[in-house]
């Protein structure tokens, strides 16, 4: 089954470039040059993973992407023009996936399409986990805590699967970054940090008194086996 991808960008020479590109390597493509078009195609047809380019005539592609992440787990690969660390903190912080600067190559992008699109080995027939009233499905990336549903990305599911498969033990940040992100990425931990952010946000943990995720700094991470007492 081809996957479906969509290309929100109001340059033609974008969308005719990457288009031949993604087709050629077996994928069905869609485009839109405005956001009003991308939400139309949104809701009318299956699309698995979505490039956003963030100079929309209509609307803001932040904006357009903080909309998305309120109803939609698709991964969103982001392309922007703004280097600035900053600037991609905040697109991750947002709900991106993933980024590309421009100028970019078609050959990293189709790379990074397809981490994106593949499934987490360690996912693939992992079964519910249940700890400290957190119920996880990492197939259907669902977590329910304390029986209420909270909307999880891949990789945070990816990320509480690791260190909820070995309570109490401290997982690497090389560990985690070559199994969620990839080898290539094993030195981003700023990727780490904005994740376990947004997934304390979503579990209601304290940084500063956590329950369920302890950050060991500049180590790595583990999940409490038992009630915090000393952090």
């Amino acid at each position: 089954m081809k996957h479906s991808i969509l290309i929100i960008d109001d340059e033609p020479q974008i969308l005719k470039f990457v288009g031949i590109a993604l087709n050629a390597e077996g994928y069905l493509c869609h485009f839109a040059p405005t956001a009003a078009e991308a939400k139309q195609i949104l809701t009318s047809q299956t699309i698995n993973l979505v490039i956003l380019d963030l100079g929309l005539p209509d609307l803001d592609g932040f904006t357009l992407l903080k909309e998305l992440r309120q109803t939609s787990l698709l991964p969103v690969l982001v392309l922007t023009a703004r280097d600035a660390e900053s600037e991609k903190i905040r697109l991750l912080e947002g709900g991106a996936n993933d980024y590309l600067s421009k100028p970019f190559s078609i050959k990293e992008l189709v790379v990074r399409i397809k981490v994106l699109l593949r499934d987490l080995p360690h996912l693939a027939n992992q079964k519910p986990l249940y700890l400290k009233g957190l119920r996880l499905d990492p197939i259907n990336q669902r977590v329910f805590l304390n029986e209420m549903p909270i909307a999880l990305t891949k990789k945070e599911s990816a990320f509480l699967v690791l260190l909820m498969a070995h309570p109490g033990t401290l997982v690497t940040q090389h560990t985690l970054l070559c199994q969620i992100w990839g080898q290539s990425h094993s030195e981003d931990t700023h990727y780490l940090r904005v994740l376990v952010r947004q997934l304390r946000k979503k579990l209601h943990d304290d940084a500063e008194n956590p329950q369920f995720i302890k950050t060991e700094a500049g180590v790595g991470y583990r999940f409490l086996s038992a009630p915090n007492n000393d952090s």
